[in-house]
């Protein structure tokens, strides 16, 4: 069982920025990557940010040059750092680790871009 500790979210202006953090637990074995992804109510999860066992990113291109993706000191940690926030960056924010083709997903963390 994996469990997940996700932190970070909340409520920020318009252009403002936010730190998502995320570390994950339990039976892990051979974490190929981590990262994270986002819904929006009636639509479909999307990634947001990917980052490799060897440090290789990806980004969503509506997230590129403003969002940034970094593995933590400890053990299966990743943070996000999210600058340049608009209100279509408000959703629910999932944490993820991929282990072969399996995903195991955090219980997400709410981001709301407003005035």
């Amino acid at each position: 069982q994996v469990k997940f500790m996700e932190s970070g979210g909340g409520l920020v202006q318009p252009g403002g920025s936010l730190r998502l953090s995320c570390a994950a637990s339990g039976t892990i074995y051979s974490v190929d990557g981590m990262g994270w992804y986002r819904q929006v109510t009636g639509r479909q999860r999307e990634l947001v940010a990917m980052i490799s066992s060897s440090d290789i990113t990806n980004y969503a291109d509506s997230v590129k040059g403003r969002f940034s993706i970094s593995r933590g000191n400890a053990e299966n940690t990743v943070h996000l750092e999210m600058n340049s926030l608009n209100p279509d960056d408000t959703a629910v924010y999932y944490c993820t680790t991929r282990v072969g083709i399996m995903n195991f997903w955090g219980k997400g963390t709410l981001v709301t871009v407003s005035p």
